[in-house]
């Protein structure tokens, strides 16, 4: 594995501290970006798809998840407010004549009690749910191996499958360097056949069973919240949708990002069916219950120890924990992509 880091500044709120300590630290610099309600694990039964004929001959996918028969189709052609809208904010130095130039950058460490040194003044992340602000999600998407680091759940001694030349496609992606093999959970068992067997992928691409990932929900107050075009590809367009509703100067208050991190296993029992709407909440799992807000920014291939993103600051809440979740919740997740009227989703890894 691969890692970048950096040493990189800013202030780290946890969730279950009542007060900000400053110290130095080193930052993984690590990649992705800009999570609502999940649900609770359901029974089991594997997702299947069949193909039938519809009007005109046209042949429609057809998802059956729990035997409750989903069809994989987009909604009527219309036009779409928000292709197009994303701002052009350039990346820069992070650091000109051994002066820092960046407010604050992500990803980064998230363990209890890891907090930064850069003053960000009166820039505070969002501390309450997204929801309950009008910030809704206009994205997903998701990162082979975490892109931030908590202690002991994802972090440099994580384990996970051989990464081999193989026909594996996000392997193959991994090792020519279009994207960078991230930190992994701790869950992975050779032994345990949940990590091991192979599931047949229907929707998304490159995918494998015993691996980490870290999913990425971008929200903003600018989406098309509560409409047929809320989620948007790239997110930029989804975030920018309704630009006028932003203010820059409490950018963080408006635009944030959740993230969740994942070791997919083949057993339905810990299968859940609205992963693309956001970060899986359940008290009684333990699952987005422990999350980490700092102010943070965009992240990505492209922003490395040297370049620094313009996209910030921004909210990031990131759950601590790394769950168990069953390839067919991501599988369904990206059929319920396909259904969006943006056609431009990518259903792998993202290098963004």
């Amino acid at each position: 594995m691969h890692h970048e880091y950096h040493k990189n500044s800013f202030r780290l709120y946890n969730a279950n501290v009542d007060h900000i300590t400053m110290k130095p630290i080193n930052v993984s610099l690590l990649f992705g970006l800009f999570s609502v309600m999940g649900t609770t694990a359901s029974k089991n039964k594997s997702l299947k798809r069949s193909k039938k004929r519809g009007k005109g001959g046209k042949v429609k996918e057809k998802s059956e998840v729990y035997n409750c028969p989903v069809e994989v189709k987009k909604p009527m052609d219309a036009l779409n407010p928000c292709a197009g809208t994303k701002l052009q904010i350039d990346d820069f130095d992070c650091v000109v004549n051994g002066v820092v130039q960046a407010l604050g950058q992500a990803g980064t460490d998230v363990s209890v009690g890891y907090t930064g040194n850069l003053d960000m003044g009166n820039r505070v992340p969002v501390t309450q749910p997204f929801w309950l602000q009008g910030i809704c999600p206009v994205n997903v998407h998701w990162h082979l191996g975490a892109e931030h680091r908590s202690y002991g759940q994802y972090d440099e001694n994580g384990t996970g499958p051989e990464v081999a030349d193989n026909n594996n496609e996000d392997n193959q992606r991994a090792l020519s360097g279009e994207v960078r093999l991230g930190l992994r959970c701790y869950h992975y068992d050779e032994a345990d056949a949940k990590f091991t067997t192979e599931y047949e992928w229907k929707h998304c691409i490159g995918m494998e069973v015993g691996e980490t990932y870290e999913v990425h929900w971008p929200h903003s107050l600018a989406g098309a919240c509560g409409t047929v075009n809320q989620y948007q590809a790239p997110f930029y367009d989804g975030v920018f949708c309704n630009a006028d509703r932003l203010n820059l100067e409490i950018l963080e208050q408006h635009v944030g990002v959740q993230a969740q991190v994942f070791t997919i296993v083949n057993d339905e029992d810990y299968y859940f069916p609205d992963l693309m709407k956001g970060m899986i909440v359940d008290e009684a799992l333990g699952m987005g219950t422990q999350v980490t807000k700092y102010t943070g920014s965009t992240t990505g291939t492209s922003r490395n120890n040297e370049i620094c993103s313009g996209y910030t600051p921004i909210t990031w809440q990131v759950d601590r924990k790394c769950h168990l979740i069953s390839a067919s919740t991501f599988d369904k997740m990206c059929a319920d992509m396909k259904m969006q009227r943006d056609g431009t989703f990518e259903f792998f890894a993202s290098s963004q």
